[in-house]
């Protein structure tokens, strides 16, 4: 079995961490980003088949559409590249139990708990729920065979833990105890179940590219024939690797935008797939990331000449409206929560009031929103 582990990368390889946040002329307001919701919005399944899901053109100077995936080829053009994010999602979500302490008081506890960040062979950071009742050394037990020691406890429910077994030892017994990471405004009204282990990967996902906490959700829309309908078409695809970290759920909490801390991410561009990218945009020719994991790992690997550079490295990029982007053409993405900062990278990329004309024809037309949602195509505003 692949590892979970973030591959290592070859000595060829540049590994330095990115951290960038637009500059705007006056502070944005978290407020600026917000729009209501009607709770019965939010998927809680897929579209069957796949690509059976509802797709709101959003067109640079504004105007919307009305279409399925299935109609993605004629919406694009021929020389266009796509960019996909390989990466495949781990069993994530484990739920443990507490023993009553010896000293100190506390009867037994059920906890759950959201891995996010691999630290080593034996250990990883979680999201605890409820991290209150932790305290470093408690012990947890995840079914008969795993187990995990509390190394720390930190701000936001966040805990250090040692496990039991290492490596690809540990690898298999998340498999077996462990289940797909639904975000929590699916996981707070239904429990992951068997059909979740193949609707929460998408069709690309490369199994040695193990490492996500969470999906990278445009692509689960794709499926056989409508890659076969792309390439009739001329679209080309490219790939790359940015292992999905579940700081993508947390909320922005800072009323001044500029105020919110990112969490790092992973990635990693081939040279292959850095050559395919520069030689289409030297040729003129479209570059669409699907999803904001590529959109973000693109503008991460760019220099300002717009030449993605291959390589390996963490990104905390931050994309707000004022930012010029890159490398990036247009977008295919889900639509993304309230005062959440992918509804901000969307703002960027299209216009703050543009998207919000956007979200409030999705919502009236009845579009489904979130991880198993509908999808939207933004070109560049």
């Amino acid at each position: 079995m692949a590892s979970a582990k973030r591959p290592v990368a070859a000595a060829a390889l540049v590994s330095l961490a990115i951290f960038r946040l637009a500059a705007t002329p006056t502070p944005m307001k978290l407020s600026d980003f917000d729009f209501d919701l009607p709770e019965d919005r939010i998927a809680l399944r897929p579209a069957r088949p796949r690509d059976s899901a509802r797709l709101l053109h959003v067109g640079g100077g504004g105007a919307l559409a009305d279409y399925t995936m299935l109609d993605l080829p004629a919406l694009l053009q021929p020389g266009d590249l796509l960019v996909l994010n390989n990466t495949s999602v781990i069993p994530a979500a484990l739920t443990g139990e507490r023993p009553a302490r010896a000293q100190g008081g506390g009867g037994p506890a059920r906890i759950d708990l959201n891995l996010h960040t691999r630290v080593g062979e034996d250990s990883w950071r979680a999201f605890a729920r409820p991290a209150k009742r932790l305290r470093a050394g408690d012990e947890l037990q995840f079914g008969s065979r795993l187990s995990a020691r509390v190394l720390d406890r930190a701000d936001g429910g966040d805990i250090g833990l040692q496990f039991n077994v290492s490596g690809a030892a540990l690898d298999a017994e998340l498999e077996h105890a462990g289940n797909p990471p639904l975000p929590p405004y699916i996981a707070s009204k239904r429990a992951a179940d068997a059909e979740d282990r193949e609707d929460y990967q998408t069709l690309f996902s490369d199994p040695e590219r193990r490492g996500s906490v969470a999906a990278p959700t445009a692509g689960l829309h794709f499926t056989e024939r409508l890659f076969a309908a792309l390439e009739a078409r001329g679209v080309q695809t490219t790939q790359l690797t940015l292992h999905v970290g579940a700081g993508t759920f947390l909320p922005v909490k800072t009323e001044n935008v500029a105020e919110h801390i990112m969490h790092a991410e992973w990635y990693e561009i081939s040279d292959e797939s850095a050559a395919a990218i520069n030689a289409a945009k030297a040729a003129g020719r479209r570059i669409i990331p699907v999803g904001t994991t590529a959109l973000r790992t693109l503008e991460s690997a760019a220099d300002e000449a717009g030449s993605v550079n291959a390589g390996s490295a963490e990104t905390a990029i931050f994309i707000t409206p004022g930012y010029r982007f890159k490398i990036t053409d247009a977008l295919l993405t889900n639509f993304h929560l309230p005062k959440s900062t992918l509804f901000m990278l969307v703002s960027a990329l299209a216009g703050l009031d543009t998207m919000q004309a956007a979200y409030a024809h999705a919502i009236q037309q009845h579009y489904r929103f979130f991880s198993y949602g509908d999808a939207c195509l933004i070109e560049r505003g």
